[in-house]
């Protein structure tokens, strides 16, 4: 499951790049609070984690805020989930970084943890492959649609 932390970032990463198709300058972190509703605190931790790994970027003094500090295409939902909630893998065994424990020697577990490598990679595969332009398209079809999704 996703942490909060997660679904905040998510989501202040979706208003910053809808901000930026629109007006192309920096938001506010009292903004971006506002319009996700999310703890202003909370969010400024999250916004200089995600700036720290170089997802966003900052400017400081009158007209300063964040900004998106790649493209759309290039920041992977996966990246983000990653940053905030550590591997994808529900098991140690099953991240490629782990590099063995007697659990994960033990033959009554082996099929266990190839069905949970195989869920995995899947989850990797998806999240890496989704982008945050991806999700913007996404959001639009269903506005289009009159079909709103809350998710995060």
């Amino acid at each position: 499951m996703l942490s909060q932390k997660t679904r905040y970032a998510l989501k202040a990463l979706v208003l910053l790049a809808e901000s930026e198709r629109q007006d192309k300058v920096p938001v506010l972190i009292s903004e971006l609070a506002h319009k996700g509703r999310i703890p202003q605190k909370f969010l400024e931790a999250i916004l200089l984690e995600l700036k720290h790994f170089g997802i966003l970027r900052s400017k400081k003094g009158k007209g300063g805020g964040y900004l998106l500090g790649r493209t759309p295409d290039e920041i992977k939902v996966g990246e983000v989930v990653r940053i905030f909630d550590g591997p994808l893998a529900l098991v140690p065994c099953a991240s490629p970084r782990h590099s063995g424990c007697d659990e994960c020697r033990n033959d009554e577990n082996a099929g266990v943890n190839v069905l949970f490598k195989e869920v995995r990679d899947a989850t990797a595969n998806i999240l890496d492959g989704a982008t945050l332009a991806k999700v913007l398209q996404v959001q639009e079809k269903l506005r289009e649609n009159k079909q709103v999704m809350y998710f995060i």
